[in-house]
């Protein structure tokens, strides 16, 4: 049997998941923790809901590599590496160098890693993966997907910042967005879910998940999104504040006598939904049914989740100005799949153009329209997939059949 293999790594993280090819069933997937830390693991569930945890050391990208590779030996999953014929591998930056999903070999790996000064904590260890699997099985067409091709179809009134232009003619200064791979896996759903072509669509894409951002999709195009230089920027998350004032660093700064890597680490540790409530990161923490606060603690968890939800409306709000309209609004990713209450509060903000909300299917948490039927705008809960995404671009990319 052939397969496909999708990589998704962070600095200390290494996710996957194994699919045949071409049924597109997933085999097997899992994940190495901790890895370069103490108390790393690597955790393999299979296709019959079994899992299997090993408690070992795992320096580097190349030793989650070999675990991941004798593993799926180990449990039967495959017989000889050669079985899998493609490995995609989530790549968060590839700033104007790479858009669309492309072939990394020896040769241009090292593009890879030049771009690190824009996702310093995830291209290197994403690049060491490629070398690794290059290294083992060098004969399998790698292939990169990246977080940020999606939106290099912004037009320059969206993607530039109005600072000085030479920076941009410098040093690529820019948005570039983020959540790419998921935007277009959820926009063509929705497309088949309302039988339009994508190309006839004006659609916004709330991606509610720890890092969250609103995206405009625009003849099947990325439009304009929330995300900027870093996925920092646009509306509050978990623990990363959104859009802020420049000047309010430097006086925070001066303020508390830090240096500029400590602010940013607070704007993006400990900041948004966790900043704002003094709870949680984690909406569950924050909601009312799920956990029952009172006093000053539901105060503050209150306005963490309306600041979050205001954001929303707001980037709602301007992107539709910008499309002078809106055919559909999709949310995903794990807010959006499955906080009913958020969903609820931006589809009533919306009535006012029509909108209609579904009630008893939002509170489901199930994939589907969550608008009534003679809705102007139609509301979907689709659940994101970028595995499968990947995926599929490694078919198209690697053209293997």
């Amino acid at each position: 049997m052939k397969k496909i293999l999708v990589i998704n790594s962070g600095s200390s993280s290494f996710k996957f998941k194994l699919f045949s090819f071409p049924e597109e069933k997933v085999l097997a997937e899992g994940m190495a923790d901790r890895v370069g830390l103490d108390d790393s693991s690597f955790e393999t569930k299979l296709a019959d809901k079994s899992k299997h945890v090993d408690n070992i050391d795992i320096p580097d990208q190349a030793t989650a590599v070999k675990l991941l590779l004798t593993n799926l030996k180990k449990y039967d999953v495959i017989n000889d590496p050669h079985e899998i014929i493609g490995i995609g591998h989530r790549i968060v930056a590839g700033g104007e160098k790479f858009k669309n999903s492309s072939l990394i070999t020896k040769d241009n790996l090292h593009e890879i890693y030049d771009l690190q000064e824009y996702a310093p904590l995830h291209n290197v260890a994403e690049a060491d993966d490629i070398k690794a699997f290059i290294d083992r099985l060098p004969d399998v067409p790698e292939v990169a997907v990246f977080d940020t091709s999606f939106h290099q179809s912004l037009d320059p009134v969206h993607y530039l910042y109005s600072v000085p232009y030479e920076y941009y003619r410098k040093y690529k200064v820019r948005k570039y967005g983020a959540h790419g791979t998921s935007v277009r896996f959820v926009t063509q759903k929705a497309a088949q879910m309302l039988n339009k072509p994508l190309t006839d669509l004006r659609l916004i894409v709330c991606h509610l998940g720890s890092g969250a951002s609103i995206t405009a999709v625009k003849d099947g195009k990325s439009l304009d999104t929330s995300m900027g230089f870093t996925p920092v920027a646009g509306i509050t998350m978990s623990t990363r504040s959104g859009d802020v004032d420049p000047s309010l660093l430097e006086y925070v700064m001066h303020k508390e006598n830090l240096i500029m890597d400590e602010m940013i680490s607070i704007l993006n540790h400990k900041s948004g939904l966790l900043g704002i409530s003094e709870i949680s990161p984690d909406m569950r923490d924050l909601r009312e049914d799920m956990t029952p606060l009172t006093g000053e603690k539901k105060r503050k968890a209150d306005l963490a989740r309306n600041i979050f939800i205001n954001r929303i409306c707001r980037y709602i709000g301007s992107y539709i100005v910008e499309m002078s309209g809106v055919d559909g609004i999709i949310f995903t990713a794990g807010v959006g799949e499955h906080d009913y209450g958020v969903r609820e509060r931006v589809m009533n903000a919306l009535k006012f153009l029509g909108m209609k909300p579904d009630l008893e299917a939002n509170r489901a948490n199930k994939e589907g329209l969550i608008s009534q039927p003679d809705s102007k705008i139609a509301t979907l809960l689709i659940p994101t997939n970028e595995e499968l995404m990947i995926e599929r671009d490694v078919v198209r990319v690697a053209k293997l059949k």
